[in-house]
């Protein structure tokens, strides 16, 4: 069991990591277009208006990662300290309250997600859906890789600590 959530888990990084991507190369582009435009004198309007959604995407797709690699705000100087097993339990609580309150907010979410089909971006011309979904889906991120910092944890294949970030490629 613990190779098919292993796998999960990586499947789910990958997927992250390339939405992340994606959507920062779509902020890059486009801002690159913004400042050619505004240097030759013709300025595309939607321009300002994909440089938000990518940002928002970049977000929801990175929101999960960072709680993975520990970049999300960390009160950890006291709690790491005390004596074992407290700071388990502690990330252990954390963990789960985090993915608890994520699918809490899930069902809120889609709803502000389904007003967007309402609604169309003024410069874009898109349902807002496009932009809304991205807070359904940092939730979704978020709780799902909270729930599997539990399930590490619970099944004791991992400590709860956040993942070590690795700059080699190779």
């Amino acid at each position: 069991m613990t190779r098919a959530i292993a796998r999960f888990t990586d499947a789910i990084v990958l997927l992250a990591r390339l939405g992340a991507g994606l959507a920062f190369a779509v902020l890059i582009g486009t801002v690159l277009i913004q400042v050619i435009g505004r240097s030759t004198g013709v300025s595309a309007v939607w321009t300002e208006e994909l440089t938000r959604y990518a940002l928002l995407y970049m977000v929801a797709f990175g929101a999960g990662l960072a709680l993975r690699t520990g970049d999300l705000v960390n009160v950890d100087v006291i709690c790491e300290h005390l004596p074992s097993p407290i700071p388990w339990l502690l990330r252990l609580m954390c963990a789960i309250a985090t993915a608890g309150l994520a699918i809490f907010l899930l069902a809120g979410a889609w709803r502000f997600t389904s007003i967007g089909a309402m609604q169309t971006s003024p410069a874009l011309g898109m349902p807002m859906t496009y932009a809304h979904i991205t807070v359904w889906l940092l939730l979704l991120l978020l709780a799902v890789f909270a729930a599997l910092r539990v399930i590490g944890m619970l099944s004791r294949t991992e400590d709860g600590l956040p993942t070590q970030k690795t700059t080699d490629p190779g």
